[in-house]
């Protein structure tokens, strides 16, 4: 199988709208990059349970990382997880009320969670995860403890049963609704950093990181 073909089963394949859905390995990795707030979902003990956190991808694996006593990280390793991660890109107004809509890009990633244990290898995905956020931020700081590492967990899903959802455009309404004098269209949205804000504690001659090296959100 290659980089760009991607072999959905039927849990993740879009049955609503399927015009909507993609597979393709490109689509979905480029959501996955674009927005790392994700929820990651399992059932612990008969009950759901969603957690919101961050991912990051690697090739063809998405990761996040958590406190290794917490629950949910504790519970999702070896089992089955479903993890989510959506942008929203505007709101789509229409000429009634059913037909008003949002445009979206989102991904449903489904599979069994690994532990990452190797030492090495964590601190490697992790330093990936920070680069991701804020390139060449890891060499500035301290190195993360043995006691930091062992309290951090390292989580991994291979992406082999994934799929994306995607709205664009503008609103579709009943031909007999297009006379109407009702404003239609789209207002578009998307998440920015904004200026940074140093702590007390930062000296102030220490130079700002510059937002628009950052994660590139949406």
């Amino acid at each position: 199988m290659s980089e760009h073909e991607l072999a959905p089963s039927d849990r993740v394949r879009l049955r609503r709208k399927p015009q909507r859905g993609r597979y393709d390995a490109e689509t979905i990795h480029a959501i996955l990059d674009a927005m790392p707030v994700c929820t990651v979902s399992c059932v612990i003990d008969g009950q759901p349970i969603g957690m919101p956190t961050v991912q990051w991808r690697e090739g063809r694996h998405v990761y996040w990382h958590g406190s290794a006593a917490a629950r949910l990280m504790r519970a999702a390793e070896g089992a089955e997880v479903c993890l989510t991660v959506t942008i929203l890109d505007g709101l789509v107004l229409a000429r009634s009320a059913l037909h008003h809509s949002a445009n979206f890009r989102s991904v449903m990633v489904m599979g069994r969670a690994r532990a990452v244990t190797d030492p090495a290898v964590k601190a490697a995905r992790l330093r990936a995860f920070l680069e991701h956020l804020y390139p060449g931020r890891w060499d500035t700081l301290r190195p993360m403890t043995d006691a930091e590492m062992k309290a951090t967990a390292v989580l991994s899903l291979a992406l082999d049963e994934a799929s994306a959802k995607v709205r664009a455009g503008p609103p579709v309404d009943d031909a007999a609704d297009l006379a109407s004098p009702v404003w239609a269209g789209v207002l578009p949205m998307r998440l920015t950093l904004g200026a940074p804000e140093p702590d007390a504690d930062c000296p102030g001659d220490l130079p700002p990181p510059d937002p628009a090296t950052g994660v590139s959100w949406g």
